[in-house]
């Protein structure tokens, strides 16, 4: 419970800050154009809180959190008195309108640079994208990627860090081919190898896209050695201690620590003889796994606890911090290569090159927020940039009820000479509610069976 209420809180701050970006760059603008704005709305619904400020402009607060609005004066919608003309919107002139409606998703994309910004300013630690293993007859493998290799570029993308790494891969589903650029573990030299996606098949909600691949990130060695024990757990009831170290398990040796996950999860509720070196004796202990579900209804073992886990290398670690003027360019760098995924995402989903089962909506987000959040600061800003690059693309797409909509009518204007017909309007809006009800519906479906 006390996990749902801090994904929910996480889940309100961040829509809420978003929403105040995207509406504030609507009003500042329309300000500026000489617009009288009535309303300026942090949600839809019964006001919460209500001023008016000295402008004239009201402010809300308002009970459903699911978007915002800035209600401006315009002819279409109410009299206009002869003398406040000047003031509405419908009176602008053309590249007045269309600054106004495009300032929202652009404020979107400044505040995911100022995020950034702030993420790079304060440092993030990392570690170099190395190879660790190669699944053999693999994409990867039939490419010539080898263990060892650290990646240095992804289709010209740089990759510092396997967060870029991600990214940069996800970008290439649907396409035919992806060219990495990397270093060899031994030379040094650097190489290039060109991915064959022609049957590449990756599914987000079940694997990761390196693993799709036939690639694993190097990571330190997990050794047999006991570091964590879960109180009430089966390993403490078995007399397990901290730094035992696990030699056999049901009188079979084992030197990985995966033999003993499979060993401990295949025998819920089933004793096990586990033989572990203590102080330089061997010791044999009765195991017990205790029954533990998961989602999808299976049962496995549990034991309650955790391996020693070897320290990362200093040369594999790096803390990309900057000064303030070179974390301008980063943050911009960043959010561009934000930008360009989320609108060849969006373009695959039209293409049908990616499935919709892959849209993701509040509960996703929720969940993404509160996770954030849990990690700290620069984790949850840089979760606040990547919702808020996809609100402004979202909100860019060509439907008459989004601000793309909109800009699109202001374009056949620009070209025509004359306004779109109300009529034609009002069907396009009509058209575009029923296909955003139908992509939410879909994003809700995906997120309930996610759960």
């Amino acid at each position: 419970m006390t996990g749902i209420l801090w994904n929910l809180g996480a889940f309100l701050v961040a829509l809420g800050v978003l929403i105040a970006v995207h509406e504030f760059g609507h009003f500042w603008v329309a300000r500026r154009c000489g617009v009288f704005v009535e309303r300026f709305s942090i949600g839809f619904g019964k006001a919460i809180w209500q001023k008016k400020g000295k402008d004239g402009t009201e402010y809300t607060l308002a009970m459903i959190p699911l978007g915002g609005y800035v209600k401006m004066l315009d002819e279409r919608v109410d009299d206009v008195p002869e003398s406040r003309r000047h003031e509405a919107f419908n009176n602008k002139k053309l590249w007045q309108r269309s600054a106004i409606v495009a300032a929202g998703p652009f404020a979107n994309f400044i505040f995911a640079i100022f995020a950034y910004w702030v993420v790079y300013l304060i440092g993030v630690p990392a570690v170099k994208p190395v190879i660790g293993e190669v699944a053999p007859q693999s994409i990867a493998a039939q490419a010539g990627i080898e263990s060892g290799m650290e990646l240095k570029s992804i289709s010209g993308i740089k990759t510092a860090d396997w967060e870029s790494v991600n990214m940069a891969m996800i970008s290439h589903i649907g396409d035919k081919q992806m060219v990495i650029t990397a270093t060899e573990p031994e030379a040094g030299a650097i190489v290039e190898r060109t991915l064959d996606l022609e049957y590449w098949y990756f599914d987000p909600e079940t694997e990761r896209v390196m693993t799709s691949l036939g690639m694993k990130p190097y990571t330190p060695e997990i050794t047999l050695s006991i570091s964590q024990l879960v109180d009430d757990g089966a390993a403490i009831a078995a007399d397990m201690r901290l730094n035992d170290r696990i030699v056999a398990i049901d009188g079979k040796a084992v030197d990985k620590w995966q033999q003993v996950v499979d060993a401990v999860r295949s025998h819920p509720e089933q004793a096990l003889i586990i033989e572990v070196e203590r102080d330089g004796e061997l010791v044999s202990l009765t195991l017990t796994p205790k029954t533990k579900t998961l989602a999808d209804g299976e049962a496995i073992g549990y034991a309650g606890f955790a391996p020693t886990i070897e320290p990362w290398p200093e040369s594999y670690r790096i803390n990309l911090q900057f000064g303030p003027v070179e974390a301008v360019g980063k943050a911009a760098e960043k959010t561009w290569q934000l930008v360009t995924l989320t609108f060849d995402m969006v373009t695959k989903l039209v293409t049908g090159d990616v499935a919709v089962k892959n849209l993701s909506g509040p509960i996703s987000i929720a969940k993404g927020a509160g996770m954030t959040a849990d990690y700290g600061l620069v984790y949850f800003l840089g979760f606040l940039a990547l919702i808020s690059v996809n609100l402004g693309i979202v909100n860019l797409l060509p439907l008459p009820v989004l601000d793309g909509g909109h800009l699109m009518f202001f374009a056949i204007e620009a070209v025509t000479r004359r306004p779109v017909s109300e009529r034609v309007q009002d069907i396009g809006y009509r058209v575009g509610s029923a296909i955003l009800v139908a992509l939410m519906a879909v994003a809700l479906f995906n997120d309930f069976t996610r759960l």
